[in-house]
């Protein structure tokens, strides 16, 4: 049997600001985006040196994901990762069309132009990070980067919410898209996306965002579109 790769999880290299936060992160990013396989089990000693700490932060956040649901307790072996099924997914996804496309739409009206010029950075970061291959920065940098956005419509529960279903989700298909180098026409949807929201066009902001949470379940997705 052909001994099986080991997920591509970057070290952090030491202490840093906010440390077992960004542990927290970086791991969720490798779930949702694959790089930690789901039914698999994971023990922290295992995964410590891949990030260049030690076991307890990478266990304190394993233990974290799990009150997420994301990760579950398998007693003296460590964390297996849940399964997510298309049901699910498909539910997260109509929910989160539900709401991103309106509030996001609103903004093109309402949100504040420096607000929105703000964003740029993080839309760059999810470009950069696609042009790199580093599928845990783009998630992380595609979660700022939404949220971010949402935020401006000023209601925290909502936000809160899409955060909820972002992190419930799974975005197999990233891989795939790195690999065929096609991540970063998807990647540059959140630069469109900013540039017709700062022109006020409403139009092309819901045709953008409709499109771009479409591949949720198309091109992100373990799925492949027509």
């Amino acid at each position: 049997m052909a001994q099986q790769q080991r997920p591509a999880i970057p070290s952090l290299g030491g202490r840093k600001p906010n440390f077992r936060e960004k542990v927290v992160d970086v791991l969720r990013a490798a779930l949702i985006s694959g790089e930690l396989r789901p039914g698999q089990v994971y023990s922290a000693p295992a995964l410590a040196p891949r990030l260049g700490v030690s076991a307890t932060p990478v266990r304190e956040a394993m233990l974290e994901l799990v009150k997420e649901g994301m990760v579950e307790i398998v007693p003296n072996k460590g964390f297996r990762v849940t399964e997510v099924s298309e049901k699910q997914l498909d539910e997260y996804t109509h929910i989160r069309s539900l709401i991103e496309i309106p509030t996001t739409v609103g903004l093109a009206a309402t949100a504040d132009l420096d607000d929105l010029k703000a964003l740029r950075p993080f839309a760059m970061e999810i470009v950069t990070s696609a042009a790199r291959g580093n599928l845990i920065d783009y998630v992380e940098a595609d979660l700022h980067f939404h949220l971010g956005l949402l935020a401006l419509a000023g209601n925290e529960h909502l936000v809160e919410v899409v955060r909820d279903l972002r992190q419930r989700s799974r975005l197999y298909g990233l891989t795939a898209l790195l690999e065929a180098k096609r991540l970063q026409a998807s990647a540059e949807e959140h630069l469109e996306l900013l540039d017709a929201l700062i022109a006020r066009d409403e139009e092309a902001v819901r045709e953008v965002i409709t499109r771009h949470l479409g591949h949720v379940r198309g091109l992100w997705a373990a799925h492949k579109e027509d």
